[in-house]
């Protein structure tokens, strides 16, 4: 079909020399909308993606540039804000330089879009949304995991009323990730040191805000305790180091509507379940059981009578009895989904409710369960309220 309108948006994208940057947003996203001749938007009009690489080291940005095929690099931050080609700036750095980094973009007077967290506390992502919403300008924030198909599924089944009354929610969330003696790690080592914004509990409870939020009900207080299970790991030059971050988060919440949801987020746990996430849901009509993909569901009716009897081997396979939730239409990536989404607002001003406020609710959840951890005791979550 005949495009009469191309809405070609130039995208700085700080920071996608990393695992997260170069896989999920820049190959799998941006560049996948440019493979695909672009976003529809209707009345024959696409919206072109633009990017230019940013970062810190020259040598990783030429790689990219070539493993890409896209041209324009640079390490010079200020000069691609400079540039009135490129009205949006997306963020992929490590935790502890983002806030600087879109300070500028705001000031620049950029749309912003970057992962999560957005800060390292708090006070600081509730400022970025306050300057970002005075200036303007279109924010927000990434919250990819509302898009995977099992959840989706999920969400389906719940909106349906599939579940009945929901009544509690238990997540299952990691892997072992090994220390890099006799096998290299395959996360990054500043994720296990506390000065350089590491921790699964600020990385981890950012999502846990979100999904409960969106799918059962907004958080209300948390309990949660963390650990460091391994306690010393080789960085990626094999040199040894101390975690100075915590390895596990284990969490409890209390939602709107008497819901429980408990979370359980460790890199030192060995996978013995359907995928790296899974999350059980049990209403008074059904339980689901969703994986990155797949979607399970066990009716009432479908629900065995289990008997308590320890001295006799178990009759009942429990793995039996759920139904796979059927396809009822095609997935894209999640992160694409949410760049697509973002780009509207942009060049079409689709809402878009995603921005730095529902981002900073996800730091606030975190702190607030370091804040828990420390005090070993419930934490009530504040409002934050919009400007």
């Amino acid at each position: 079909m005949h495009k009469s309108k191309i809405h070609r948006v130039g995208i700085i994208m700080n920071g996608v020399t990393g695992r997260m940057g170069t896989n999920q947003h820049l190959l799998r996203s941006i560049l996948a909308i440019i493979k695909q001749g672009g976003l529809e938007i209707g009345n024959s009009e696409v919206i072109m993606p633009n990017p230019i690489l940013v970062g810190r080291n020259p040598a990783k940005l030429e790689e990219l540039s070539r493993l890409s095929g896209v041209n324009k690099w640079t390490t010079n931050l200020e000069n691609a804000l400079s540039d009135s080609a490129y009205p949006v700036y997306f963020d992929a750095q490590t935790t502890s330089m983002r806030v600087d980094s879109v300070q500028k973009a705001i000031a620049a007077g950029k749309h912003i879009y970057c992962e999560k967290p957005s800060a390292a506390t708090t006070e600081e992502a509730y400022r970025l949304y306050q300057a970002a919403a005075k200036a303007k300008l279109k924010n927000g924030v990434v919250q990819d995991k509302l898009w995977l198909p099992g959840i989706k599924k999920l969400e389906g089944l719940i909106k349906k009323g599939s579940l009945g009354r929901i009544l509690s929610v238990r997540g299952e969330f990691g892997y072992w990730v090994f220390d890099g003696d006799t096998i290299p790690a395959q996360r990054p080592s500043w994720n296990y040191r506390q000065e350089d914004g590491g921790g699964i509990i600020l990385d981890m409870l950012c999502h846990w805000r979100y999904l409960l939020d969106n799918l059962f009900g907004n958080v209300k207080a948390i309990s949660c305790f963390g650990a460091t299970h391994v306690k010393s790991r080789r960085d990626e030059s094999g040199v040894p180091y101390q975690c100075t971050a915590e390895d596990a988060g284990y969490a409890t919440f209390d939602l709107e509507g008497g819901i429980v949801a408990q979370f359980n987020s460790s890199w030192a746990v060995r996978v013995r379940r359907d995928d790296l996430l899974t999350l059980q849901v049990d209403g008074t009509k059904a339980s689901a059981i969703a994986g990155l993909r797949d979607c399970w569901i066990q009716s009432l009716g479908d629900t065995p009578n289990c008997v308590w009897n320890p001295d006799i081997e178990q009759p009942i396979n429990f793995s039996e009895g759920w139904s796979k939730v059927a396809n009822p239409q095609s997935y894209d990536n999640a992160f694409k989904v949410q760049w697509e989404l973002f780009l509207k607002h942009v060049v079409i001003n689709q809402p878009f409710p995603w921005d730095f406020l529902e981002g900073a609710k996800g730091v606030q959840l975190a702190e607030k369960g370091m804040e828990s951890w420390k005090t070993r005791a419930w934490v009530n979550l504040p409002e934050l309220i919009p400007v």
